[in-house]
């Protein structure tokens, strides 16, 4: 099997290839998923065994008492000898990761091979294929919570020790010093039990994470923002407790946490950092100063740790395991979110290159995952995840048609005049010069009068055979229900007509497959489907002051979609599709268009009782997709927000009224609030017909088209199947 090693003397990083271990009693054989990068802990071993020996030396004077007091014993030349042996060896790396049980050892009662666990500690959840892990480092993983979010075990655990070493109590007000990935967990922790939390960080991009995660306010430390928000929150007392997840040699978090701290409050020192308490600062308000030791008690405990003897729960309420099982429910109901914390989600054999990044300073990131080969293929909890098929788009398909004679009309045929059709599509259409509304088909004749009377098309019809036969219209529009949108496509597509769709193109994947099959067999790649989001003037005017990214993102979009009116078509489930299998395309197109990528995994999840839907979309470069799509919220809330956190970045969209980019210090927002909603369907329709009267490209790219329609009967699967589903091409 592989796992990542170091060599604390030269500094080497090896995925090496080791011995599989052995199933001893009293533990589990646990086969990797995901294993989380603590990106403060193990990058500081990771650096530290990048210095000279004399850096080494400064940076460990623990360790430099042990050599000390062993020359005195030993002798120089003993000591040196082992010190030195010590040092050129392969040391492991990791301490968090989620896997499944390959073998269960003798004494073991509670899991089975095949279950879902999360496992802790340095020396048995390690960055390896696979590790043996004894009883108390390891909880079963509850049935709705994702792989790669279980992997957070450990980290969570310690975030939980150090909250509860601080005893917080409901109403009060504490200070987090350091928003690295402990941080950012003991911020949430703390503002899920109802503390109004203030953070302290000198990047910007992870004050704006915290923010969003539930934080009061956030600053850089040496800024007088952090100090107003604790006065303002406290009326100038002070915060009731201090959690110093800072590291590094700086002396600045203990003088911030007696400066800011009320009279007798509390300090606790979770993270690695430098501990020069000013002695007047802290006797004058009497601090209570508290050491957190890593994830609960049990830890360094080899009776605990290794040989299973649990504490009673009458005397040590929460222990190692017990913490590492109530972060897990936490996250499982929500009440901790770990997935916008996901800065990469790597594969294990890119391991070394992803620690070189991470210490280079290349890749900045919260948190990083390893994704494991043969094993959950994105966070789903059996080796045979789900794979659906994202047909490939035909090739020999033309891309292109002659240009049209000059100051000769589009002329364009609408099967369908709805609601949508005739509030959002056709009034733009009407006063677009170069066009000729030629003919309406609808299923009513009256329909089909008021929209030729409203609009000024030449015709109205009940006939769509007469419309596809009709050799003067160059493009059809199908604006339908639901259900009729794929066979009125492929028709249009066989009939040589350029067509628009409005979404969704397909609510099934035999649909799509059959859309495809008339694309090849008529080589005719003349389509559109109405994503009209990414058009939308706001969003493109901050995608182009956000520019380029150089690492993954994380990508948020709340959908507050609301409750439908009773009686609404849209309820018809069995015949029209889910909601989000009508709507959801809209979101996914938006996120696949601002990431430049099409989704390669889907994961969703559903609360029962309503139609809430959270489905997380994964992308090649590591760069994730939330969207939260909730019809339980306020009428009066905007219905769609957008963040996009990347490089130090941040794009946000305010229901298509208000759009801003944060750059560092600098931030931009759009000039002027438009007079109502542009959510791009102007902008949409008049690139569709400069393509139809060009007989350029269209819009959005075939491939594009399919991958999101794909991606969302995905979440279909994913719910059905309680995991999530890998996208592959067909073959």
């Amino acid at each position: 099997m592989k796992q990542v090693v170091q060599n604390y003397k030269s500094g080497e990083l090896a995925l090496l290839d080791v011995p599989v271990p052995g199933c001893k009693p009293g533990g589990v054989l646990v086969r990797t998923a995901y294993s989380l990068i603590s990106t403060g802990t193990e990058l500081m071993k990771v650096s530290e065994a990048g210095m000279s020996m004399l850096g080494k030396a400064r940076s460990r004077p623990d360790q430099v008492a042990k050599v000390v007091q062993s020359v005195a014993t030993n002798g120089v030349p003993a000591t040196y000898r082992k010190v030195m042996g010590k040092l050129d060896s392969y040391t492991p790396l990791g301490y968090s990761l989620c896997g499944v049980v390959e073998q269960v050892g003798d004494g073991i009662d509670d899991v089975k091979a095949g279950d879902l666990v999360a496992c802790a500690g340095n020396e048995h959840a390690l960055h390896a294929e696979l590790n043996w892990v004894p009883k108390n480092l390891y909880t079963p993983v509850p049935d709705s919570l994702a792989p790669r979010h279980a992997a957070f075990g450990t980290v969570g655990s310690i975030a939980l020790q150090g909250v509860r070493q601080g005893e917080s109590r409901l109403g009060e007000v504490a200070l987090v010093v350091g928003l690295g990935l402990i941080g950012q967990l003991v911020a949430q922790l703390l503002t899920a039990s109802g503390v109004r939390v203030v953070g302290a960080d000198p990047d910007p991009a992870r004050c704006e994470l915290a923010e969003r995660l539930g934080a009061v306010a956030c600053g850089d430390p040496a800024s007088p923002a952090v100090e107003s928000a604790v006065a303002e929150l406290t009326d100038g007392h002070g915060v009731d407790q201090v959690y110093l997840a800072a590291g590094g040699g700086s002396n600045q978090p203990v003088e911030l946490a007696a400066r800011l701290c009320r009279d007798r409050g509390r300090v606790v020192d979770i993270g690695k950092c430098r501990l020069d308490l000013p002695w007047n600062a802290y006797y004058e308000k009497e601090l209570d100063v508290r050491f957190s030791r890593s994830y609960g008690p049990g830890r360094y405990d080899p009776e605990y740790e290794i040989e299973g003897r649990d504490y009673p729960i009458g005397y040590v309420r929460w222990t190692e395991r017990r913490n590492l099982a109530c972060f897990l429910d936490l996250v499982a109901r929500g009440r901790v979110d770990v997935e916008p914390l996901i800065t990469r989600t790597a594969d294990f054999d890119d391991a070394v290159e992803t620690y070189q990044r991470l210490k280079d300073g290349e890749l900045k990131a919260v948190a990083v995952l390893f994704r494991y080969p043969e094993q959950v293929a994105e966070d789903g909890p059996s080796a045979d995840a789900p794979v659906v098929s994202v047909p490939v788009v035909p090739g020999g398909a033309r891309s292109s048609v002659p240009v049209r004679a000059a100051k000769t009309p589009v002329r364009l045929a609408f099967v369908g005049a709805g609601n949508y059709a005739t509030s959002m599509l056709l009034p733009h259409l009407a006063r677009r010069d170069g066009v000729e509304l030629s003919t309406v088909v609808t299923t009513t004749a009256l329909s089909a009068a008021n929209a030729q009377r409203k609009f000024g098309f030449r015709e109205a019809t009940t006939d769509l055979d007469a419309v596809l036969g009709d050799a003067s219209v160059d493009a059809v529009f199908v604006v339908t229900r639901h259900s009729s949108h794929a066979e009125l496509t492929r028709k249009a597509l066989l009939a040589g007509k350029a067509v628009f769709v409005e979404k969704p193109l397909a609510l099934t994947s035999q649909e799509l497959t059959g859309v495809l099959d008339a694309v090849e067999e008529s080589g005719n790649d003349r389509l559109q489907v109405g994503f009209n989001r990414r058009f939308a003037p706001l969003l493109q005017e901050a995608g182009k002051r956000f520019g380029a990214r150089t690492g993954p993102a994380s990508l948020r979009y709340l959908v507050n979609a609301g409750r439908l009116d009773h009686g609404s078509w849209y309820l018809q489930q069995g015949t029209e599709g889910s909601r989000f299998a009508g709507e959801g395309g809209h979101f996914v197109d938006t996120a696949s268009w601002l990431l430049g990528a099409d989704p390669v995994s889907v994961y969703a999840l559903a609360p029962s009782g309503n139609e809430d839907l959270q489905v997380v979309l994964g992308y090649p470069d590591g760069s994730t997709a939330t969207i939260s799509y909730v019809t339980t919220g306020a009428a009066g809330f905007p219905k769609e927000t957008l963040d996009l956190v990347a490089d130090g970045k941040v794009l946000q969209l305010d229901d298509f009224v208000r759009s801003s980019v944060y750059d560092g210090r600098k931030r931009w927002v759009s000039s002027r609030l438009p007079k109502a909603r542009d959510k791009g369907q102007a902008a949409e329709l008049a690139a569709f017909v400069r393509a139809v009267r060009s007989g350029g490209p269209m819009p959005v790219p075939l491939r594009s088209l399919v991958a999101t329609t794909a991606a969302t009967l995905a979440v279909r699967a994913a719910l059905a199947g309680g995991a999530p589903v890998t996208l592959a091409a067909a073959r």
